[in-house]
């Protein structure tokens, strides 16, 4: 008997031992072998979420045998066992729900009704109170160079709704690389930590579609959306001639949830085209702007945000002939949702507006493992940034 039972821990341990250590995975469409980016990658036993990046590339630590779950707004989910990932790197291929034509859908009400009851709906069902377990990354280019790069893992406790959202965030870990001009204002550097998940729970960006002129500023058009059955397009775009600084937008929903499941925008062409060079000094002469949600709707229980990406870019009026162009891009993506609440005190509390203005704190190589990988190009860029003089 203590043979047999000395046998089983020698297998359970060997059997654990097995599955710890890295997962490599680079997602591929079926058909095209392309890399597929934004694609969810969550471990089930822990409800560990990862994103995959620019290469279709997810890495993660992996300890005790799991369940995988793969899943895009664009391709059937699948699910893994961690026992099939045995290569060094694991290439999984996803099939396109792609099989029919964009239909354009009719409906009794205006496409902006159904918006603001989306909305509404929306912000209703997502899961407060919570707790999000947070990566965020940055880069800064100025004049066509990367000069500056922040990044760090937070939590936030997010409770509340609407006017009565609340959040306390505790900062983990974090790093800031590069050099920045002291003219540089503040709000151009990181998200705005203080109202960034108000704005996203309440879908703020949004609101310029609801004012009572946007139906005679923008074309609204629902439509099937081919790569999911489940889901609807809504697609938003400017009317010429565009008037000031307005955006294209897309929207995917569950048309049976009524919940937002995907919204980004772009500001159009035309509006950068057409807009009126400013040259007072401090002026901004934007070029480039545009933003994309994702929202995770996994049971009447679980309904967060995801991730988001923005992008901005303008020219500087420094003086009368000299002009400095930046750019900035956003990264922030959830690795793990919880509904317990965490205890803290609140002289931990982040209170400040960007993490560039925290003092570093590396505890661990937590870019690693931060959910999102940086692709060989973003790691060349972080590099070159931290080995200028």
């Amino acid at each position: 008997m203590r043979r047999l039972l000395l046998l089983m821990l020698v297998f359970h341990f060997s059997l654990t031992n097995a599955q710890q250590g890295d997962i490599h995975l680079i997602l591929k469409d079926a058909e095209t072998l392309a890399p597929i980016d934004d694609v969810t990658v969550t471990v089930l036993r822990t409800k560990q979420n990862h994103l995959s990046n620019a290469e279709g590339r997810v890495s993660f630590a992996l300890t005790g045998v799991s369940s995988i779950q793969i899943t895009h707004t664009q391709y059937e989910t699948q699910t893994l066992r961690s026992t099939a990932l045995k290569e060094k790197e694991n290439v999984v291929l996803l099939k396109s729900m792609v099989n029919t034509l964009d239909e354009i859908i009719i409906t009794k009400q205006h496409p902006q009704k159904i918006l603001k009851t989306l909305i509404e709906n929306s912000v209703a069902k997502l899961t407060t109170p919570c707790r999000l377990k947070v990566y965020s990354r940055e880069f800064f280019k100025r004049n066509g160079n990367y000069v500056f790069y922040n990044d760090g893992l937070m939590n936030f406790q997010i409770s509340g709704k609407n006017k009565d959202f609340k959040n306390a965030i505790l900062v983990e870990q974090n790093r800031s690389i590069g050099l920045i001009d002291a003219d540089v204002p503040n709000d151009l550097l990181g998200y705005d930590l203080n109202n960034i998940m108000e704005n996203y729970y309440n879908f703020k960006y949004l609101e310029p579609l609801l004012e009572a002129r946007a139906k005679k500023d923008y074309d609204f058009v629902i439509k099937s959306y081919t790569k999911n059955d489940n889901y609807y397009l809504m697609v938003v775009n400017a009317l010429d001639p565009v008037k000031g600084f307005k955006d294209d937008y897309s929207i995917i929903y569950d048309k049976k949830k009524k919940v937002i499941i995907e919204v980004s925008s772009s500001v159009t062409p035309n509006s950068v085209a057409n807009a009126h060079e400013k040259t007072a000094v401090g002026a901004r002469n934007m070029y480039k702007s545009n933003f994309k949600n994702s929202y995770r709707f996994n049971g009447e229980h679980e309904y967060y945000l995801l991730s988001s990406r923005e992008e901005i870019g303008f020219e500087r009026v420094d003086k009368k002939d000299i002009r400095t162009e930046i750019e900035v891009r956003n990264y922030f993506v959830t690795t793990n949702f919880s509904q317990n609440e965490f205890t803290f005190k609140e002289s931990e509390v982040f209170k400040d507006k960007a993490l560039f203005n925290l003092k570093d704190k590396i505890l661990t190589d937590y870019w690693n493992v931060s959910g999102l990988l940086p692709t060989p190009e973003e790691e060349t860029i972080i590099k070159s940034i931290a080995d200028e003089p």
